[in-house]
């Protein structure tokens, strides 16, 4: 009896679409030889999938996870601090009812554009590692083999989130992700960090009816905490409707407490939920089994050339907000979009235009 090879995902290209590559024409262990792979399906990486099919190269896109696999994961109803001019890609408009979209808003947007524009897109297949050279590649995922002959790292850093190290971080009550406020109603939730995701799910806790502690390592609310959410948050604070406590670490957590480092002595807080919202990182151990250099410096920052933003190993480019390492705020969607332009110009033998990215003034960083 012959046993059929899985089938792979279906295309995200709606009817009507564009030529693509199908399961009908490629084989799953593909010998086809893609111009290009991108290996992340979020907003840059289908913006560099798109200006590849538009510089009549063939692109594929793998994710480990879901389309737009950040934003799926972002709380519900989220606001972006984007306007939708900013974070649109391919040159499609983005329509939104409010000032700025929301998440949902988000994912039905890069939903629409990826089905419109005929990408194709394998979702929930782990890429494991790089072989080859720039012309002749092979991706190695969970599921088989892709040729191309050059490759795009566009994975961001949304699920990798900075661990605390402290005893009882992997019990069942702490999380790295808040999603929304409804499990911790009539709750004792302390929430580590104090940014703009702490600040955000401090408020919505609070005004959803828990007890909310903020464990904060600095002396004060963050100053990158955005201008029309800090000021909420502290006077939350000054009010006592949140507990504060500042220059404070974390020492362990247990079932039904929180055991923290403060000023004045080692403190146990009785507790139900821990949301450990301290910042995400790049996957460094992805980045290494793809072969690319990693920098000495403090935030540990991949190498590759500005204007092309190819990497040290040839015919390998990183897109998107991997390429600041550590510092994670570097690059967004708004800038991040950009890189497509830069990658496929050297990619289709262009001349890539220097931009001064850095003299720009970006409305997410503000």
């Amino acid at each position: 009896m012959r046993v059929k090879p899985p089938r792979p995902p279906r295309s995200l290209a709606g009817p009507g679409a564009g030529p693509r590559v199908t399961a009908a024409s490629v084989s799953w262990h593909s010998a086809w030889m893609h111009d290009v792979i991108v290996i992340g399906a979020g907003p840059v990486g289908l913006a560099c999938a798109i200006e590849a099919r538009r510089a009549g190269l063939s692109a594929l896109v793998i994710d480990k996870g879901a389309l737009v696999n950040s934003i799926v994961g972002y709380p519900a109803r989220m606001e972006f601090f984007s306007t939708p001019d900013l974070i649109e890609i391919g040159g499609h408009p983005f329509p939104v009812r409010g000032y700025k979209p929301t998440r949902e808003e988000g994912l039905e947007y890069y939903r629409c554009v990826a089905a419109r524009e005929g990408l194709d897109v394998r979702l929930y297949e782990r890429v494991t590692g790089l072989r080859g050279e720039r012309g002749r590649f092979t991706v190695c995922t969970g599921r088989g083999e892709h040729a191309a002959r050059h490759v795009v790292v566009a994975v961001g850093f949304y699920d990798v989130p900075n661990l605390l190290g402290v005893p009882g971080e992997d019990l069942p009550n702490v999380t790295h992700y808040y999603r929304e406020p409804y499990a911790y109603v009539g709750q004792r939730v302390a929430i580590v960090g104090a940014k703009n995701s702490a600040a955000k799910a401090a408020l919505d806790c609070h005004r959803h009816g828990a007890e909310v502690t903020l464990v904060v390592r600095g002396p004060s609310v963050s100053d990158k905490v955005k201008y029309w959410i800090r000021p909420d948050l502290e006077n939350r604070i000054r009010e006592g409707s949140i507990r504060a406590f500042f220059d404070t670490t974390v020492a362990e957590i247990r079932a039904s407490a929180i055991v923290v480092r403060t000023p004045d002595g080692q403190r146990e807080l009785a507790n139900d939920w821990v949301l450990a919202l301290t910042g995400y990182r790049p996957d460094y151990t992805l980045l290494e089994e793809l072969g690319l250099e990693i920098g000495g410096d403090e935030f540990r920052t991949p190498v590759f050339d500005p204007v092309t933003f190819e990497t040290t190993r040839p015919g390998v480019y990183l897109a998107g907000t991997v390429c600041g390492g550590l510092q994670t705020s570097r690059w967004f969607i708004e800038n991040g979009r950009f890189h497509a332009r830069q990658i496929i110009a050297h990619v289709a033998g262009r001349a890539a235009e220097t931009v001064a990215f850095d003299r720009i003034a970006w409305k997410t960083q503000e």
